[in-house]
C-alpha cells in the first residue's frame, strides 16, 4: 500500500516516537492491567471471605451462650472467624459473643482477651465502643480502676460517649473521687438520650452523691 508524502511523514514520526517511549507506554499499560487484575482478585478474594464469615457467624449465633455445654463450640467458631477472617466485620462480632460466653462461664481471662482483640481490631466503629465498655467493666469487676479508667480514655465512636462518661462516673465513686464522678455523671446526662431509660439511672446516681 502507497502512502501520499503527508501519511509517511506522520508514519515516520510515529516510528520516531515511538522507538523513544514505545517501551515507557508497553510497561505503563502492563502495569495498569496488572493493577486492575489484581483488584478485581482482591475485590472477589473479600467477597468470598465475607460470605464464609457471614455463614460461619450464623452458626455461632445459633448457640445458646448461656448454656454451658455450647462454650467449646463458641470458642471454637469464634477462635476460627478472628483468626481466619480478621478483615470481615463478623469476627469483631464473634470476639464479643465468645467473651460473654467466657464470661458467664467465670473464664475471665479468656473474656478479657477477647474484648481486647475487639476493642483493637473490630471493624465496626459500634462493636469496638461497645467491646471498651465491657473490657472497662470487667476492670472494674476486678478492682483494676486505673486499667478502666485508660479503657474509658480510649477513642471510640461519639455515639457512646454518655455510655461512656456514665462508666466513668462510677469508676470515679468506687475511687471515691466524689467531685470528679458528679462531673462525670453530668457529661453523661448531657449525652445520654434525653428518652432512653439509662439516663434515670444516671440521674439517681448524681443525686446519690449529694450537692
Amino acid at each position: 500500500m502507497a502512502y501520499d508524502l503527508e501519511e509517511q511523514e506522520q508514519l515516520d514520526e510515529f516510528k520516531a516516537w515511538w522507538k523513544l517511549h514505545g517501551q515507557k507506554v508497553v510497561t505503563l499499560v502492563t502495569v495498569l492491567v496488572v493493577a486492575y487484575l489484581g483488584y478485581q482478585g482482591w475485590h472477589y478474594y473479600q467477597t468470598q471471605q465475607s460470605l464464609k464469615a457471614s455463614t460461619q457467624y450464623e452458626n455461632l449465633v445459633k448457640l445458646d451462650i448461656a448454656d454451658a455445654k455450647n462454650l467449646k463450640a463458641i470458642q471454637s467458631l469464634s477462635g476460627e472467624l478472628m483468626d481466619k477472617y480478621s478483615s470481615t466485620p463478623y469476627a469483631g462480632r464473634a470476639a464479643l459473643t465468645a467473651a460473654k460466653a467466657n464470661f458467664q462461664a467465670k473464664e475471665f481471662k479468656s473474656a478479657k482477651s477477647q474484648l481486647e482483640w475487639a476493642a483493637g481490631h473490630a471493624k465496626e466503629d459500634a462493636i469496638q465502643a461497645m467491646a471498651l465498655l465491657e473490657l472497662a467493666s470487667l476492670q472494674v469487676e476486678e478492682k483494676d480502676y486505673a486499667g478502666a479508667l485508660k479503657t474509658l480514655a480510649e477513642k471510640h465512636t461519639t455515639g457512646f460517649d454518655g455510655l461512656f462518661a456514665d462508666l466513668k462516673g462510677d469508676v470515679l465513686v468506687a475511687q471515691g473521687k466524689t467531685a470528679e464522678a458528679k462531673a462525670a455523671y453530668k457529661e453523661a446526662l448531657e449525652k445520654l438520650d434525653a428518652q432512653g431509660h439509662l439516663i434515670k439511672f444516671t440521674q439517681h446516681k448524681l443525686e446519690a452523691l449529694g450537692n
